[in-house]
């Protein structure tokens, strides 16, 4: 089991991150990922979704858990502040130019997995356990510590993202991200 990572807590969300820099880092050739919003399960990589997706809200309208909004551009992405994902696939079947795709059953939705941030308030001596009471998997454990709180533990292999962490917790400490990211403006 992989202990809880207590990052920072501003952490953005997808598969695919870009570079982005401001012309100092440019000039001294420094480049840091920046990643875009977290798109719908079983979307495309960044590029061939933004390629295929026709902003038809085909997808949005199909989601029954109302995670999926318009973010910028017009183009699908999740809010996990609206719930969590069910992974029913709704919105993979609503998707006709194929911007989402799911080639088989067994198709992992992305590769993606909670984190955890500082502003946990279990992290800072607080009692809080909504976070474990609302994953579905069992993938946030508190374990007991002596003279203190518990604090969270995150087991990766369990932990499916698919959100039903995030919109509960009062402190909005927790959030997705690749499992395998490179490191983003708020990391380095």
């Amino acid at each position: 089991m992989a202990a809880a990572q207590f990052a920072g807590s501003s952490l953005a969300s997808s598969a695919s991150p870009r570079a982005a820099s401001s012309r100092r880092n440019f000039l001294f050739g420094r480049t840091r990922a920046v990643e875009p919003a977290l798109r719908p399960p079983w979307a495309l990589e960044e590029d061939d979704f933004v390629a295929r997706c026709t902003r038809c809200e085909r997808c949005i309208e199909a989601c029954p858990t109302t995670i999926l909004v318009r973010m910028d551009g017009g183009f699908p992405g999740v809010d996990f502040s609206r719930g969590e994902c069910s992974f029913c696939g709704d919105c993979v079947a609503a998707c006709e130019p194929r911007a989402l795709w799911r080639e088989d059953a067994s198709a992992a939705p992305w590769d993606r997995v909670a984190v955890i941030g500082a502003a946990c308030l279990a992290a800072r001596g607080v009692e809080c356990r909504v976070c474990g009471e609302a994953c579905p998997e069992g993938a946030i454990r508190f374990r007991p510590r002596l003279g203190g709180v518990a604090h969270p533990e995150l087991d990766a292999a369990a932990c499916t993202a698919c959100g039903a962490c995030i919109g509960p917790c009062p402190t909005r400490a927790i959030d997705t991200r690749a499992r395998n990211p490179l490191p983003t403006e708020s990391e380095t």
